[in-house]
């Protein structure tokens, strides 16, 4: 049976095909939708955890007692999960121990463009890379049999583009499951990463190494396409397909696994070809291998080592170097062509109230990754810092400890709150810092897609289950400030904010309201009248795409007038509260 899968519906198929039993994971695009497919075979157990460390040591411990474990993240996820990964490569598993990491070419949704290829070679354990969905299925089922035949975790890196674009893929029958664990492996040596332990593993580990690259020569991932034998390429993941398309003649090395790198395999392509070229996006991290096997590869003297590496780029770059013709076919860009939209808070959006009252009050603000990192654009102006998840609160008691002559806040969604959030407050709180701590509850993990976590009462797999509440948890970190406010309230904001800012300690202020995608019940469209109007522009600084200009101008000052949207417009209220002569109103009062 075929099916036109995307790369990250196909990675779940592979993950039922290839019988994983425990699916652990923590939300991020580009990889949000492969644990929400695998949620929907109930053969597997599936869960977002609290964040990607907690998802690796949970998939491990099922591992380490026989289930088969997968764990989803997109790059900077790595980051936090790298310190239980890589103990995991000293230790092997009982069962299948596989990892996703989705990376982020061009910045579509992240902070940074890191190469996580470099992870592999760090924490010395297999990574694959496939080039199209049925690569992606296929792949995992690979993955499986290569961490238990090996008895090492396996990483599959995807992109971008591999994880979002659709193609047709070969369906295989969902793996058997139902089978029996025995009791957990006593096995000290293998298990606990104690030095003394671990020092006689590193030996293991390094001959894995070995015979997984003596392995790799024969997998049929890896595989020579003899063509025109001028130029040779080497290429993986998405790269092979752009390569595929701009030269279809020449001779391609498609590489499946980007380490350990199959050297037979690579020798034997480059001593059939006049000229080595690699392709690959962002860091020459394969370049960099075939050059120091004496292999004199070209490839990052032709290719950018930033953004996305397109079939149009690399056309341009290699006629600019003089190995693609002028008279080849030109591939087009049309994105250019595109009209531009600055992104924004939806309309509804609970954190509008916070950014609006953050810009008047002019203080500092460190800021999150959500949606609420929008506070950083015009009109707000309103969030001053953003580097990683949980960041912001670690950063705002930096701020208070260099003695700022104004107070500060930081801004924190509930979802990334329980992420990173909950350790950086406990450090300011034990330290005796100083600042306030915006919670943005709006009662789910939003910008990923509207994922659960510990401070709502649903589960991907569980159900219903007892929420955690923030605020009590906070008082158990120790803070003594703690208010909330209604989030759609722009008044009581202000209050709360005005007192917690002028607390002298760590206050918190949890701003409570649903994000317009989770309650799902609009109110009706507000209505400007236009006789009331005064084209203030006020409302306008609400931010709110749904409030725009009228053609009616003002008879005095000649400028337009404000309308509401009725289409798009929740009927939240935040602009009839920042209307200074209460033009704005419910259809019902117009």
């Amino acid at each position: 049976m075929k099916k036109l899968l995307s790369g990250n519906e196909a990675l779940a198929r592979g993950a039922l095909e290839a019988r994983i039993e425990i699916a652990c994971g923590y939300p991020g695009t580009p990889s949000s939708e492969i644990l929400e497919n695998v949620s929907k075979y109930k053969e597997i157990y599936s869960e977002w955890s609290v964040n990607e460390k907690v998802a690796m040591d949970a998939a491990a411990g099922a591992a380490y007692s026989g289930r088969r474990a997968l764990v989803t993240t997109k790059q900077v996820g790595m980051n936090v999960m790298s310190d239980s990964l890589f103990y995991t490569a000293y230790t092997g598993a009982e069962a299948a121990l596989v990892v996703v990491t989705a990376d982020d070419p061009g910045l579509f949704s992240s902070q940074n463009e890191q190469d996580n290829r470099h992870y592999a070679k760090l924490g010395k354990f297999p990574m694959l890379e496939p080039c199209d969905s049925q690569e992606c299925k296929d792949f995992m089922i690979e993955a499986v049999d290569m961490s238990e035949r090996f008895d090492t975790p396996v990483v599959i890196r995807t992109t971008m583009r591999t994880s979002h674009s659709k193609s047709v893929v070969e369906l295989g029958a969902p793996g058997s499951y139902g089978r029996e664990v025995g009791p957990f492996p006593r096995n000290i040596e293998k298990y606990n990463s104690m030095c003394t332990w671990a020092r006689k593993r590193h030996y293991i580990l390094e001959q894995r190494l070995l015979d997984i690259e003596e392995w790799s020569n024969t997998w049929p991932g890896n595989r020579i396409e003899w063509g025109d034998r001028e130029y040779g390429f080497i290429a993986g993941g998405i790269i092979y397909e752009y390569v595929k398309q701009v030269f279809p003649e020449a001779s391609i090395l498609k590489l499946g696994m980007c380490y350990p790198l199959p050297k037979k395999l690579i020798r034997e392509f480059a001593d059939g070809v006049r000229n080595v070229i690699v392709v690959e996006e962002l860091d020459p991290f394969i370049e960099e291998q075939v050059r120091a096997m004496g292999i004199p590869a070209r490839g990052k003297d032709i290719f950018s080592i930033c953004g996305e590496l397109l079939p149009e780029d690399i056309a341009e770059s290699c006629r600019k170097a003089g190995i693609l013709k002028d008279t080849a076919p030109a591939f087009s860009d049309t994105s250019e062509s595109l009209p531009s939209r600055s992104p924004l808070l939806c309309s509804g959006c609970p954190h509008r109230s916070t950014f609006y009252n953050l810009s008047q009050m002019k203080v500092p603000v460190a800021g999150d990754i959500g949606c609420y990192n929008l506070g950083t654009l015009p009109p707000f102006n309103a969030q001053h810092t953003m580097g990683a998840m949980g960041a912001s609160v670690g950063v705002l008691h930096g701020m208070g400890l260099s003695g700022l002559p104004e107070p500060a806040v930081c801004t924190i969604g509930d979802g990334t709150f329980f992420h990173a959030g909950v350790a950086p407050l406990l450090n300011m709180v034990h330290n005796k810092g100083k600042g306030t701590v915006i919670i943005m509850d709006n009662r789910t993990t939003a910008m990923t897609g509207h994922q659960d976590n510990p401070g709502i009462e649903a589960t991907l797999s569980l159900g219903t289950v007892a929420p955690v509440d923030i605020a009590g948890l906070c008082r158990a970190c120790g803070v003594e400030k703690v208010l909330t406010a209604d989030a759609f309230d722009l008044a009581a904001v202000r209050k709360a904010l005005e007192e917690c800012t002028a607390y002298d300690g760590v206050s918190v202020l949890i701003t409570r309201g649903d994000c317009v995608f989770v309650s799902r019940s609009p109110k009706p469209a507000r209505v400007v009248d236009a006789d009331k109007c005064i084209a203030c522009g006020k409302c306008i600084q609400s931010g709110c795409p749904s409030v725009v200009l009228s053609d009616e101008k003002h008879p005095r000052t000649g400028k337009r007038k404000a309308r509401i949207e009725p289409v798009t417009c929740v009927g939240c209220g935040i602009c009839a509260q920042i209307c200074p002569v209460h033009a704005i109103s419910g259809p019902e009062q117009a």
